[in-house]
């Protein structure tokens, strides 16, 4: 191991300027600050040197890394290297060991020259001691690092490798891969933009006012040369403020690639501004993300929105498993795999519709097309049954009633045939859009769910929570928003109703005995096996919902509400992060589970062997479900009567 080159004293205000945007140090008073900037040294590490050794070193010093980068990684009895991640400008490393007292938890070396303000090991402790709100965040993050473990674990036992694995996705961040920023005044003509484009051979430019370089008020694209000048023959002169697309769309230099990607992908948005501070550094692109990432969803995405037919569409569902398998091994969470699955989904759902109307014409009024249940909460996984209906608006004769009750029909039941054959299966309910009791105008929907709340039917209980949790999937958006504000008004004022739902989550049992073992069938199919959906995830959602609705939140995630709901005082903290990693968990034994259930060949199921998990994962579901009972216990306090 390397020495190191020598510390030197470093001016308190540049340690200061440092920490103010490096958390959690952001958040210590001025006087704090300046104290630990008294204590802190900086040193310079070469690239490649080998900086900590887990189990050996013993750390003396927080390092906090200035400028520069490391990897961290953990090495086998077999000398074999696993990546964890790499750390970058404003990163931490070292706190865990000083934290326990004990050696380096991983290898830590440089990937280019670094520099470090290092922080005595002394002066780190007693800022734990002394500022909960700071020891927090660090007890957090090494709660993360616990269940990061068990998903190490889930990765590694449930199927052998096919070539290397990445981090990319889930450790490099935009900071990492922003390039040198490009700027034009807002005044300079289009066919100058073109040639500063070519001269520096990048895809876009950024604009800045004019005469003002600190102010960027637009962005230019190569594409948006092709469609808006060549295209429509517009004059080379005309100032680029006249065709630049504004706002610019921002990331924090900080966000990791896997949440660009998804913004992306989301939006439509080719090329995101980088910020850092309040000043935007530079631009990111999506082609800059696939040159780094091999099999990278956004191949799928673009397969998905080149399609021009139905049959070109049928079979790319297909290939989001073997995508999904790629982000697993590369170390996504489950709350990272559902969005990116409702995402694809979407965009197949999205491009169906689109050419739907381009067969049978435009729709006579405007409608939107609602995704329910798991789809709804973007909770998917792996063979969800369709859940979906259409809202349309209120039509103003009854001529028009019939015209528009033939179109939607008619659309619907085409619609669902060609989900079909993209893979997705039909409701065994048919909660379904061609199912005309769910076709319907908006009066309508708010008469359902004002007669559900008003006077809730215990039969129809368990179907109705499914429309509860409805988003708008395509077509008018602002028709799923006014049904939303609708439900969410008629519900906070129908307490009784509020209790029917709690009491259904009420009676969700985790399925472990009094002695903290698990509860399985024990006979039957699924003999040896508990419902991981059902007994696991279930109470979690149910919960999630009952306090949405009592609180008004219009989020539908399981995990988007919790946050909402913690945010707002509603929940406490510790029972939202308890819940956050619980249902985290659980999810990801569910993917992986299924995952392994395909490439065996085998239909995708929620029945998970406990006998079959390690001890590590073992230990971390006996945690989560026992957090259904706190959740429990917290509705309890709300529902007395329950």
């Amino acid at each position: 191991m390397a020495a190191n080159n020598g510390v030197h004293s470093v001016a308190p205000e540049v340690v200061v300027d440092f920490l103010k945007e490096v958390m959690p140090f952001n958040g210590l008073d001025a006087d704090t600050l300046n104290n630990l900037a008294r204590h802190c040294t900086i040193d310079f590490f070469p690239k490649g040197v080998h900086l900590l050794k887990a189990g050996e070193t013993e750390i003396t010093h927080l390092y906090l890394i200035q400028r520069g980068g490391v990897k961290t990684f953990i090495t086998d009895e077999e000398g074999v290297i696993t990546l964890k991640d790499y750390r970058g400008e404003g990163s931490v490393f070292g706190a865990l060991g000083i934290i326990r007292g004990t050696p380096a938890n991983l290898d830590v070396e440089t990937v280019e020259d670094t520099f470090c303000f290092l922080l005595p090991r002394d002066v780190f402790l007693k800022l734990i001691n002394d500022q909960p709100g700071f020891a927090q965040y660090y007890l957090k993050t090494f709660s993360d690092k616990v269940v990061a473990t068990a998903y190490t674990e889930l990765r590694r036992h449930k199927w052998t490798s096919r070539g290397e694995e990445s981090m990319y996705l889930f450790s490099c961040r935009a900071g990492d891969l922003v390039k040198t920023i490009r700027m034009v005044d807002a005044n300079l003509p289009v066919q100058k933009c073109a040639q500063e484009m070519a001269k520096y051979k990048v895809g876009s430019l950024l604009i800045h006012e004019h005469n003002n370089p600190e102010k960027i008020v637009g962005i230019i694209t190569d594409r948006d040369l092709r469609i808006k000048v060549l295209a429509r023959g517009l004059d080379y002169t005309v100032p680029v403020k006249e065709i630049m697309s504004s706002p610019v769309q921002k990331v924090l230099s900080g966000t990791i690639c896997f949440d660009l990607l998804l913004k992306m992908m989301s939006s439509g948005t080719h090329h995101l501004a980088v910020e850092r501070g309040d000043k935007i550094i530079g631009v990111i692109t999506s082609h800059d993300i696939m040159l780094h990432q091999g099999h990278s969803p956004y191949y799928l995405f673009k397969e998905i929105v080149s399609q021009d037919t139905f049959q070109g569409l049928y079979p790319l569902s297909q290939k989001i498993p073997e995508m999904i398998r790629s982000l697993i091994r590369e170390g996504g969470k489950a709350g990272n795999i559902t969005q990116m699955i409702a995402v694809l989904n979407d965009h197949i759902l999205e491009k169906l519709l689109e050419m739907l109307h381009e067969e049978m014409g435009p729709p006579p009024v405007d409608y939107c097309w609602l995704l329910l249940g798991s789809e709804g909460r973007r909770e998917q996984t792996f063979r969800t049954d369709q859940d979906n209906a259409i809202i349309y608006e209120d039509p103003v004769n009854e001529k028009q009633k019939k015209e528009v009750e033939s179109y939607f029909s008619e659309f619907a039941r085409r619609a669902i045939d060609h989900l079909v054959n993209c893979g997705y299966p039909l409701c065994p309910g048919e909660i379904m859009a061609r199912n005309p009791k769910w076709c319907q105008p908006f009066s309508t929907w708010c008469s359902y769910f004002e007669r559900w709340i008003s006077a809730p039917d215990p039969e129809e209980l368990l179907n109705v929570m499914i429309f509860f949790d409805f988003r708008a999937g395509y077509g008018t958006m602002s028709l799923a928003e006014k049904l939303r504000d609708h439900l969410i008004s008629y519900s906070k004022r129908q307490e009784i109703y509020l209790m029917h739902l709690a009491k259904e989550c009420m009676m969700s049992r985790p399925p472990l005995s009094f002695f903290k073992t698990f509860i399985v069938e024990r006979d039957g199919e699924h003999k040896n096996t508990l419902d991981i959906k059902r007994q696991g995830l279930t109470p979690f959602v149910n919960y999630a919902r009952v306090m949405g609705l009592k609180h008004g939140v219009k989020e539908t995630n399981t995990l988007a509400r919790m946050d909402v709901l913690k945010e707002d005082g509603h929940i406490s903290t510790d029972l939202w992060a308890a819940a956050q990693e619980g249902y985290e968990l659980q999810m990801q034994i569910r993917l992986v589970h299924q995952l392994y259930q395909l490439e065996k060949g085998l239909i995708p199921d929620n029945y998970i062997n406990p006998a079959h998990l390690t001890e590590v994962e073992k230990r971390m579901l006996k945690d989560a479900f026992s957090i259904i009972e706190r959740l429990q216990a917290n509705l309890k306090t709300l529902f007395p009567v329950v």
